[in-house]
């Protein structure tokens, strides 16, 4: 499945943060319950690969990546614990040569034109706009969309369920990546029904 294919999915990709692997398979099941099936699951705790794991042999439907990807090793480590596509906050060319060498499809993150031309030369043109809101959010997304027509984005970071369908009314955004469908505190208190329901609306 390719990067193109994986963002078409579903018009939310949620950014998770899990803090204990147990958290993981009843999260990832409230998600896909709820129609988002496409995970993000960040390399930013120590229960994450573990995580990944967990989801990877229990969760039916789910399409899992990995993100925070800011090491080369990391590709292969996630690509063993199960994740099938990887989402990086930025690109270098070491970065987008061990994705290549890993096989696994990447979405990279860029913030300014000429680091979308830089993904373009390391052969990427789905890409993720990221800080999004620090970037121009919807005004840089439009700006981007003349010199760059082939070009598509998940923007990511800023994003709520009061302005997220602003951005996918965009044509060259696909999904939008954020982190509202997985509040935290729902998270620590084991409120699944509320995760589903917030990934539900995502899809009304």
């Amino acid at each position: 499945m390719d990067i193109r294919t994986v963002m078409r999915l579903a018009p939310v990709i949620p950014v998770i943060v899990v803090d204990s692997p147990e958290q993981a398979v009843p999260l990832a099941r409230a998600l896909v319950a709820g129609g988002l099936p496409v995970l993000e699951v960040t390399l930013r705790t120590a229960a994450a690969l573990p995580a990944i794991e967990a989801i990877a042999a229990e969760v039916e439907g789910a399409v899992l990546g990995v993100g925070t990807v800011v090491r080369p090793a990391q590709f292969e480590a996630s690509r063993r614990a199960g994740a099938t596509f990887a989402v990086t906050p930025g690109l270098t060319p070491t970065l987008a040569a061990a994705a290549k060498d890993c096989g696994l499809p990447l979405l990279p993150g860029v913030m300014t034109p000429g680091e979308v031309i830089a993904a373009g030369e390391a052969g990427f043109d789905a890409l993720k706009l990221f800080p999004a809101a620090q970037a121009g959010g919807i005004g840089m997304l439009q700006a981007l969309a003349g010199p760059f027509p082939d070009v598509v984005f998940c923007p990511t970071g800023g994003f709520t369920a009061d302005n997220f369908r602003a951005a996918l009314a965009l044509p060259n955004v696909l999904c939008v990546g954020g982190s509202w469908v997985v509040p935290k505190a729902a998270i620590a208190a084991g409120d699944w029904a509320t995760i589903t329901a917030l990934a539900r609306a995502t899809r009304d």
